[in-house]
């Protein structure tokens, strides 16, 4: 079963947690969470060890949360532990 969080529950660890933005680099420097990390999809789905450790876990996060889930789906087969946001950034826009 995947954890998920939802944008009101995220906003107060920002900065205590670590936060995955999966999108391109493009929507990543046009805007973001604040705190967030940008590892587009691709590359974390191909190198995830060279961003990840398996003894953390990792608040991740897409556009709307369908491409982030498929990210859990993959590498929590590998032992990579996540938490969903649920919505994504879209869902934060709309929450601020």
């Amino acid at each position: 079963m995947i954890s998920t969080i939802s944008i009101r529950e995220l906003k107060p660890k920002l900065g205590q947690i670590s936060l995955i933005d999966i999108r391109s680099i493009e929507s990543y420097n046009s805007n973001h969470i604040p705190t967030a990390i940008n590892i587009p999809f691709e590359q974390l789905i191909i190198h995830p060890e060279k961003y990840l450790r398996r003894d953390q876990v990792y608040y991740i996060y897409c556009s709307r949360g369908i491409k982030s889930l498929k990210a859990i789906q993959i590498l929590s087969k590998q032992g990579y532990h996540f938490i969903h946001v649920n919505g994504g950034y879209e869902e934060w826009v709309l929450e601020n």
